[in-house]
């Protein structure tokens, strides 16, 4: 039987749990990490002494109390430990997004005031030294990975492994006052300092105190029952306020293994290597998951497709009744059983999800297809939707109550309240404390009840209880006769299938709705090669005549769909294109986190919105984008705009018809 974990007047701070995580736990796996192709652990009486070395290395450096430490790089048990060294400290941790491009960085850098980063290796040592010509407060860099380092200037640079050697032979001499910072830490104390994703605007410096992470992470980790036996993979980015609830918040509170992963491209290696029982991810990587599985599945010979194509129809129809409990017939119990032998059980081995006991996908939306499909196989995938100022949860899916059009009940502690013009509200424990240096965004965003605005319209279902997002607040709208636009619940339809990565609907105070496309290079370009389609670009392949017309099949599937929603079927789309260019964080167009930035597409697309309205067949457009070495060029184009079949409503048949 586990141990129960009861809250303590005394684990008022991460380092008090990670003490008491040595004390109860000492000997038990805290992290893992994969290099080289081996899987290295530490438990977590050896993972306290590494902290404990590095935290006593940056005091000998000079790190203060309030000051701030930028963490940029991979998910490593290094970069979690730095965190939880700067907290010792008194500092503050603020981890930055690492494919961030230099101008980003420098932002969050000036803003924030960092006189301390640490860095994963040379790439990301390189663009703070280049931002630091403009950011004048850093003061020192430290390192983890050595390699390409040997002929820098270390005057101000240091190897962490150094620094932690500092530590240790420093530990007389500080540990006294080691020992005083962190007994000085408390419920209000800073834990972390994360950045808002920027959709509208800047990022925003989101401060989160030590009781708004451990409160959050008790009352989450209380309702889905976990505890030190689960087993997570790290490797969303540090950046993200999903990592850090996960992988810091959860793990400190439950004791339970922290795995890092070797790279991106090991990812599902390591994925099915370590089996996880817990398991977060937005809906971009069950996206591109099932992509894989699609595309794969194309390639598979006939008997394999065949088996694929009936045993999934049986898990579509049975598999999530199986999972809630419901009552299944004796003879679906049978084929079920069967497909999991045969087709269900390789499949989530394959992708890594044989253990999973629990697994949320947050974010955005996830399209209900792609949902549907993964609880088909007997995964317990739930639906929570959080924020940044949250610290995380505002809402959650129970066991056997999950839906895939809505997003739970309220999490414990959370109080969730609608207004009257439909945005949603919410006060807990985790709201946080402030936005950094932005006394105006805090006071418009939090009342003086504590009360949030989420920025988003939602409801709650009559029938469940349980809260409907319907799309960002800014963006939901109307059409010129009334009804209601919400662009991304059609979004999310299109992305179901493998050929979509990526789209974006426009119709706000219009007649009809239109769509700009990108497709997905590996799942198209997987489907030129078996049909002897030669391309040379992802420009060229986008505008083969095949790919427009599987593309407007796809469209015409999902105004289908649509047009049996009372609600939304004026959100039919009437005309689309296909995009010359991936929708890029580089070029602006979307986050680092893969959200849209719909102010910036309307004005950077402005020519093929206007013809998409207009009539036109063709656009010519030409468009200025950011290679991988921070240069500037443009891509010209004439892309082709083509109609689609709207079902339902013969007025806006005419529309599309004129």
């Amino acid at each position: 039987m586990a141990e129960r974990l009861t809250p303590s007047g005394e684990l008022r701070s991460v380092p008090a749990l990670l003490a008491r995580n040595v004390a109860r736990f000492g000997n038990r796996p805290a992290y893992r990490e994969k290099e080289f192709g081996i899987w290295q652990s530490w438990t977590w009486a050896e993972a306290a002494d590494e902290i404990r070395a590095l935290a006593l290395g940056l005091l000998a450096l000079g790190l203060k109390p309030g000051d701030h430490m930028a963490i940029i790089g991979r998910n490593r048990p290094a970069h979690y430990w730095g965190m939880i060294a700067a907290q010792m400290c008194g500092a503050v941790p603020v981890p930055l997004y690492q494919d961030a491009v230099a101008e980003e960085m420098a932002y969050v850098l000036e803003h924030c005031g960092a006189r301390f980063v640490l860095c994963g290796d040379q790439e990301q040592v390189d663009k703070v030294l280049e931002v630091g010509q403009t950011v004048q407060g850093v003061e020192q860099i430290v390192y983890t990975d050595k390699r390409g380092m040997r002929k820098y200037d270390h005057a101000s640079m240091n190897a962490l492994a150094d620094v932690q050697a500092e530590g240790r032979a420093a530990a007389q001499r500080l540990g006294a006052e080691l020992d005083r910072r962190i007994a000085a830490l408390d419920y209000d104390s800073t834990c972390v300092m994360l950045y808002t994703s920027g959709t509208t605007g800047k990022p925003k410096g989101v401060v989160l105190s030590n009781r708004n992470i451990i409160e959050t992470a008790k009352n989450s980790a209380e309702f889905d029952r976990l505890d030190q036996r689960e087993e997570i993979v790290a490797y969303l980015p540090m950046a993200w306020v999903g990592d850090f609830i996960f992988s810091m918040g959860q793990a400190m509170w439950c004791g339970f293994t922290v795995n890092c992963p070797e790279g991106a491209h090991t990812m599902m290696t390591d994925l099915r290597e370590i089996g996880p029982t817990y398991f977060f991810a937005p809906p971009r990587v069950f996206e591109g998951q099932l992509t894989s599985v699609m595309i794969r599945m194309e390639d598979a010979g006939r008997l394999k497709r065949g088996l694929f194509r009936h045993f999934m129809g049986v898990a579509r129809r049975v598999g999530p009744a199986l999972l809630d409990g419901r009552p299944v017939g004796a003879m679906d119990r049978l084929s079920y059983a069967l497909g999991k032998l045969l087709v269900i059980g390789p499949l989530k081995n394959t992708l890594g999800y044989s253990r999973i006991r629990v697994g949320y996908t947050a974010g955005e939306a996830i399209g209900p297809e792609i949902f549907d499909f993964y609880r088909a196989l007997g995964i317990n995938l739930k639906q929570l939707y959080g924020q940044t100022e949250a610290s995380v949860f505002i809402t959650q899916q129970p066991d056997g109550q999950v839906r895939s059009d809505t997003v739970g009940v309220p999490s414990p502690g959370v109080e969730v309240r609608i207004a009257e013009t439909g945005e949603v509200f919410y006060r807990s424990p985790g709201t946080f404390m402030s936005y950094y240096k932005n006394p105006e965004s805090t006071a418009s965003t939090k009342d003086a009840e504590g009360w949030v605005a989420t920025g988003d319209a939602g409801f709650f279902d009559k029938e469940s209880g349980h809260l409907r997002i319907i799309d960002r607040a800014k963006d939901v709208g109307r059409m010129a006769d009334g009804t209601m636009f919400a662009p991304k619940y059609v979004e999310n339809k299109l992305k179901f299938y493998p050929n979509i990565l990526e789209a974006v609907v426009i119709g706000n105070g219009r007649d009809f709705c239109t769509a700009m496309i990108n497709i997905d290079l590996t799942a198209v370009g997987n489907w030129a090669e078996r049909n002897n389609i030669a391309y040379g670009s992802y420009q060229e392949l986008a505008a083969h005549p095949q790919v427009y017309q599987t593309i407007r099949e796809h469209v015409a599937e999902v105004n289908r769909s649509v047009a049996s929603d009372p609600m939304l079927s004026g959100c039919q789309i009437h005309r689309f294109l296909v995009l010359h260019k991936e929708l890029d964080p580089d070029d602006g167009e979307m986050t680092r986190t893969r959200k849209v930035r719909r102010s910036v597409i309307s004005e950077k697309f402005a020519d093929l919105v206007t013809a998409l309205y207009d009539g036109s067949n063709s656009v010519y457009t030409e468009t200025e984008v950011t290679y991988e070495d921070g240069r500037k060029g443009s891509i010209k184009a004439t892309l082709r705009i083509e109609d689609a079949p709207v079902f339902g409503d013969k007025r806006q048949q005419k529309v599309a018809a004129q």
